[in-house]
This record gives structure tokens, C-alpha cells and sequence, in this order.
């Protein structure tokens, strides 16, 4: 089969699972399950058919509106069907059909999740850390790295943050510390601190523009989860070339 088809069977795919996270955003914070029940409308509670459910598709054909009571939907239904997409395309481009690939994509549909939960609620739920860490069980096997480097990754960055948490007086939040945590264990020392570099500079840029756009003040709280999620994102996907870069780039 051509690349190409490859490719958009892929994406597809990524696609489907960001219909389901969809979901997990709308129903973890408020305790309902997601794998019971019957998907429904948010404005009118009707439960909505297979022909409502087909990842943008049914948005663009609804014209953003709800079947049943003419609601507008969410733009970031189908934008975060899209970008699920997008991520599993390029997680199989960088690392094929293999166990780490199926792993690290299963990291970045719950970094979806974690990243929407937390810009809307300012939370990160810790059965989506726990799942991180579920996913590290296997990734310390296949991904080639030593037990030592990721047992590491575990309290790398994480007893970091936990330290400024404690001198800022709960500046630095408790998922923060758990997400970084369980995701070091899945990438290990070296990636999970590049993760937290890839993180704390994009998250300082955007709180400048952020600042200086006036769209926030000195004392408005911006959730640090989905900087650190891009972090994790990068570091998954990039790390091992991000760090051979710089390094060939110090002995230059």
C-alpha cells in the first residue's frame, strides 16, 4: 500500500480516537464514565445518532449547529479531531507501526485530554497521570533506554517542581508535578528535562504576549499543563534529535 493511503488511514484513525477524547474532556471532570451511555448534545441533552458522530464530517455538513435543537457546537470538537489526527500521522511517521509508536501515541491522546481539561478547569484529573504512568510500564521495556534512566525521569523534574511548589506556596500545581513525574518515567531523564525546557520557554512567550496584548495581568493564573504537555509532545517526538542537534552544535 502507498504511503499516502497509509497515511490517511492513520489519520483517520487519529481522527476517530479525538472523537473519544472529545468525550473524556466533557466527562472526566464531571465524573461520568466514558465508556457507558449514549453520546447526547450539551445544549439539548438528545442523544445523538451515528450519522451526528462522524468526526468533522458531521460538523461541516450540520454547518456547526446541532441536528435537533440548532445549538452552535464547539469549533474545538472537530479542531481537536483534526489535531488528534495530524498527531498520530506524524507519530507514525516518526516511529512507524511499532510499540513505542502505539505507545507514544496513547501519550499524546492523553496529553490532549490533560492540555483541554486544564486550560478549562485548571486541573489535571490523576487518572489521566496514572494512565501516563500505566503506559511508562511498558515504554521502559521497548524504548531502548536503560531502567536506571527512566526510574530517574521519575523524580528529575518532578522533585523540581514539587521544591518550587513548596517555596512559592503552591505557585506550581499538584498535577503539574504528577504529570511531569509520570511522564519522565515514560521518557527518561534526558527527555523529560528537555521536555520541561521545550514547556518553560513556549509558556513564558505566550505569557508575555499574553501580558503585553493586555489579555492577561501579572496576577492571572495560566495553567502551566499545556505547556508542559507540548514539552512531553516534543520531547517524545524530537527529543533524541533535539539533543544530538545541541550536542553537535557545543562541539562545533
Amino acid at each position: 500500500m502507498q504511503p499516502f493511503f497509509i497515511g490517511l488511514w492513520v489519520f483517520v484513525f487519529g481522527l476517530l480516537i479525538g472523537s473519544f477524547l472529545n468525550v473524556c474532556i466533557y466527562r472526566i471532570p464531571q465524573k461520568i464514565s466514558v465508556a457507558k451511555g449514549f453520546s447526547y448534545c450539551p445544549a439539548c441533552h438528545h442523544r445523538l445518532m451515528p450519522k451526528d458522530l462522524f468526526p468533522v464530517a458531521s460538523y461541516l455538513l450540520l454547518r456547526g449547529s446541532c441536528r435537533y435543537c440548532s445549538a452552535p457546537i464547539s469549533k474545538r470538537y472537530p479542531l481537536i479531531e483534526t489535531v488528534t489526527g495530524l498527531l498520530f500521522v506524524l507519530t507514525w511517521l516518526r516511529l512507524g507501526f511499532s510499540p513505542m509508536g502505539a505507545l507514544t501515541a496513547a501519550l499524546l491522546a492523553v496529553l490532549v485530554v490533560i492540555t483541554m481539561i486544564d486550560l478549562d478547569l485548571q486541573i489535571i484529573p490523576d487518572g489521566l497521570n496514572l494512565f501516563i504512568l500505566f503506559l511508562a510500564l511498558p515504554a521502559i521495556y521497548f524504548s531502548g533506554r536503560s531502567l536506571p534512566e527512566h526510574l530517574i525521569g521519575l523524580v528529575a523534574v518532578s522533585l523540581l517542581l514539587f521544591i518550587v511548589a513548596i517555596l512559592s506556596n503552591g505557585g506550581m500545581g499538584g498535577g503539574d508535578i504528577k504529570l511531569m513525574g509520570a511522564a519522565g518515567l515514560f521518557l527518561g531523564w534526558k527527555l523529560i528535562l528537555l521536555a520541561l525546557i521545550v514547556g518553560s520557554v513556549v509558556g513564558a512567550i505566550i505569557s508575555l504576549i499574553l501580558l503585553a496584548a493586555k489579555k492577561a495581568g501579572r496576577k492571572t493564573m495560566i495553567p502551566f499543563g499545556p505547556f508542559l504537555s507540548l514539552g512531553i509532545a516534543v520531547a517524545a517526538l524530537f527529543g533524541e534529535d533535539l539533543i544530538w542537534w545541541y550536542l553537535m552544535l557545543l562541539l562545533n
